[in-house]
């Protein structure tokens, strides 16, 4: 039912709000009158009103494939709008055009509601502001360095790019683990089944038969056992201290932690750091190349790098810059760049070329990333083929083999 703010006053003079439900507005004020209260202003709530937005908004009669926004619904967006834009579309027929567009329910509201905004007079970096989830400071930044140098088609074909190449980069990365994902799963899947069903099957025929069971058996039993006397509970204290570790994770103190304890495992540790990088390289790259000013550009890239220890990094970074030295000297202070890295920043910087030189940075350790993935791959994967063989082999040896001593006795 809709939600109402009621603003009223009582007999004394009192005023008060509440929020008060009712099927409409007419219906509302009936129920704050028959209460004896004088009714002052009344109107839906934020959210009442947001809905009734959508509720007239000629887009809600229409069917999208999908609710949620895609990365490939933000790629089209900035690819149409950038193409159009350099055909000679003015900015709102574009808008118009990537509502019609897009497949995503939640973008379409959003373009609509960006589209209102600057045909009433508001900037278009200004409009996105308005809508952070969707569109992150790197994205604000870049519109509006667009908009005031009168490249914004240019800036956003830089945008397509780098979504694209992000979007390509990471399912590169998740791709290389689902893989293994899958054998662990069927692993732990196949030893559950063996423990709760077969294992006591197995059990109740070695009774009735009485026979001497071999050690490997009375182990494997022993573990199966326990495994079904205890399985909500096993079950309950993972889930329970996974939602724990999560909300230690998702403390300042507990996010640092987990990061250098990450960073710190060999071979991930490296491969963790080498994502960071590229992704504030490639960041800082598009930044400078669309003119950002690089102090404004470190401080976006700071929050982007979606890392605390990097994050402080490059704060501490910002911070020098900002007292009037150069780039490479922090960087290399700080400890966590690596040499490669300082010194191509630091030709960058004598050259007048910072953004080409981050841009290949941002390539070498993307390169980087994806050979480690690749080797991890080729090891990890027959590593786990030959653990879960040798699991499921040891479970199959186990059960049957007072059987096959029964079966040699016998004869």
């Amino acid at each position: 039912m809709p939600k109402f703010l009621v603003t009223a006053k009582d007999p004394s003079g009192k005023t008060s709000s509440e929020i008060l439900e009712a099927a409409d507005i007419n219906e509302a004020v009936k129920k704050v009158q028959a209460r004896e209260l004088f009714v002052i202003s009344i109107q839906p709530t934020v959210e009442e009103a947001a809905v009734q937005a959508q509720a007239s908004s000629p887009l809600a009669g229409r069917k999208f494939p999908r609710s949620g926004i895609a990365v490939e619904d933000l790629l089209a967006f900035s690819k149409q709008i950038a193409t159009m834009l350099e055909a000679g579309v003015p900015l709102l027929r574009c808008l118009s055009v990537a509502v019609d567009q897009t497949s995503s329910r939640k973008l379409a509201y959003i373009l609509e509601a960006i589209r209102s905004d600057v045909e009433g007079g508001a900037n278009f970096s200004q409009s996105m502001a308005k809508h952070p989830r969707v569109f992150s400071n790197f994205w604000v930044s870049l519109i509006e360095v667009g908009e005031a140098s009168g490249t914004l088609s240019d800036v956003l074909k830089k945008l397509a790019a780098y979504v694209e190449d992000a979007a390509r980069f990471r399912a590169q990365i998740i791709s290389a683990l689902i893989y293994p994902a899958i054998l662990t799963i069927v692993c732990v899947g196949a030893v559950s089944v063996f423990a709760l069903f077969i294992g006591p099957t197995f059990e109740k025929i070695f009774k009735d038969m009485n026979v001497v069971l071999p050690g490997i058996t009375v182990v494997m039993l022993g573990i199966f056992n326990f495994v079904r006397g205890k399985f909500f509970f096993i079950v309950a204290a993972i889930i329970g201290l996974f939602f724990l570790l999560r909300m230690y994770v998702r403390t300042p103190v507990g996010r640092w932690q987990t990061e250098a304890v990450l960073f710190s495992i060999p071979g991930i540790g490296e491969m963790l750091q080498l994502i960071v990088l590229e992704k504030f390289a490639s960041q800082m790259a598009v930044l400078l190349e669309a003119g950002v000013p690089i102090l404004y550009g470190l401080e976006i890239a700071e929050r982007l790098v979606d890392n605390m220890i990097y994050g402080e990094a490059i704060r501490q970074v910002r911070e020098e810059v900002s007292q009037g030295k150069g780039l490479s000297e922090p960087m290399e202070k700080s400890g966590y760049f690596p040499p490669m890295a300082v010194q191509m920043v630091k030709v960058g910087e004598e050259t007048g070329e910072l953004a080409n030189m981050l841009k290949h940075v941002a390539g070498y350790y993307k390169q980087a990333v994806e050979d480690f993935i690749k080797r991890i791959s080729t090891m990890i994967e027959p590593a786990l083929l030959v653990i879960m063989g040798g699991v499921i082999g040891t479970i199959v040896v186990a059960m049957f083999l007072p059987l096959l001593d029964l079966s040699s006795g016998g004869m």
